[in-house]
């Protein structure tokens, strides 16, 4: 096939990539004359993707993927066209579909007859069907589902590890009728390998779920899950902090019983997932106040933690502490709704001089974060924020001046720390 991958972010350029060592010839676009110029050369434009800077390499050398500014024109060449274009949505999940709008129209406007079409970024319920089907037609002056098919299939990946994850679970299809879903099924067997699951009710592949309603809601429950899943345990770890109790030894208790998947507590939920998918649900569904309330106690998390580091050390005025990751989880070059961002925030509110360093950033890329780096000035107390896995060997040698650790991910050896008073969350 001839395939058009719209947008070659950390989750379009590896999947274009996949798609063409499946010995498929891809086309990949994008705004960024940059990264088209990148891969053309085939480098990787961003880094910490596993084996995506080989498998780039590969797939240009052997001339079955390029890339290009002109959406329409690789529309124009392509039988399937995979749409990974960004979706902004605001602190309170309401989406801007700016990005998205541009691309559908550039997409409609090559969009021939026969084509399929999939949206794998995730949406709200309904605009697969209800937004892109009707702009998709006025631009190209076809017929959704007649002379051309239409479906929604979530990314279920995580930077760091597409391809892997690509082989591990379900590849999920809606369509906006039966002719469509089943051009997708297609599609999506050709392009993709997976790993057998043992696990599964049924065998790991592409899965039908009948409708792109149907698929669009779950990406959002799948991560709505996770962080209603984080607020409960975040609300035991907190309860157990009053009472004295150690929450990790009992939630490992309770999970040994097959009916229980208690996630673990933290500082923060990050990433362009979690903490915006549930409130792009509430978007659709305004009434779900257990997905409100979970997402709130959530955000709520920076807060307490720097509460904590308070009631340890003292007044925090003019304290220098040090957070340490800036990344939103551990081995990620990413800020993406760090909570970095909310505990220096918090920090500042205290009256407390905040610095930030990560393995992962320069003091110059921090400092183009809006976030104040750390360059070895004496700090007296620390905050892990993200759970790199430098920070497991860290201790009170490499930060001599400290004398309160809280640990927002339980990364931090306590062996490591003499004489520092060191917080967990929920212990």
């Amino acid at each position: 096939m001839n395939i058009c991958v719209v947008a070659l972010g950390k989750i379009g350029l590896p999947l274009a990539v996949q798609f063409a060592s499946k010995g498929h010839r891809v086309i990949g676009a994008d705004v960024s004359e940059r990264v088209v110029q990148l891969v053309n050369d085939g480098a990787v434009p961003f880094p910490g993707e596993t084996d995506l800077d080989t498998k780039l390499k590969e797939a240009v050398s052997a001339g079955l993927l390029s890339a290009t500014t002109d959406t329409a024109a690789a529309v124009a060449e392509s039988e399937a066209v995979v749409v990974v274009v960004p979706l902004f949505v605001d602190a309170e999940g309401v989406p801007d579909f700016g990005w998205m709008d541009d691309a559908t129209r550039a997409i409609a406007r090559g969009l021939k007859p026969g084509t399929l079409v999939s949206y794998e970024t995730t949406l709200p319920v309904g605009t697969t069907r209800n937004r892109w089907a009707p702009m998709l037609e006025e631009g190209s002056g076809l017929t959704a589902g007649e002379n051309f098919h239409l479906v929604f299939s979530p990314e279920r990946v995580l930077t760091g590890r597409v391809f892997a994850d690509l082989r591990r679970y379900p590849k999920l299809v809606g369509g906006i009728d039966e002719a469509s879903a089943a051009h997708g099924v297609r599609f999506y067997e050709a392009v993709l390998d997976f790993d057998e699951r043992a696990d599964l009710n049924r065998p790991n592949g592409v899965w039908d779920l009948g409708s792109a309603e149907a698929s669009e809601l779950a990406k959002l429950a799948e991560t709505t899950y996770r962080d209603v899943n984080i607020g409960l345990a975040n609300q035991f770890a907190r309860f157990a902090d009053t009472v004295g109790v150690d929450v990790t030894k009992v939630i490992e208790a309770c999970n040994t019983q097959p009916y229980s998947h208690i996630h673990q507590p933290g500082i923060a939920v990050g990433g362009h997932c979690i903490p915006i998918y549930p409130r792009m649900y509430l978007w659709n569904d305004p009434a779900a106040t257990v997905v409100r309330s979970a997402r709130e106690a959530n955000a709520a998390m920076p807060q307490y933690a720097v509460d904590l580091l308070a009631a340890a050390y003292g007044d925090l005025t003019d304290v220098e502490v040090l957070v340490l990751g800036a990344a939103y989880r551990g081995g990620v070059k990413e800020t993406a709704f760090s909570g970095v961002f909310p505990t220096v925030e918090a920090l500042r509110a205290r009256g407390a001089k905040p610095y930030v360093s990560d393995p992962m950033y320069t003091t110059e890329e921090l400092t183009a974060h809006g976030l104040p780096a750390y360059e070895g000035q004496p700090v007296t107390a620390a905050v892990v924020q993200a759970d790199h896995a430098e920070y497991r060997t860290l201790g009170q040698s490499d930060l001599p001046g400290v004398t309160v650790l809280v640990d927002g991910r339980r990364v931090t050896d306590p062996a490591r720390w003499p004489g520092v008073r060191r917080v967990v969350i929920g212990g």
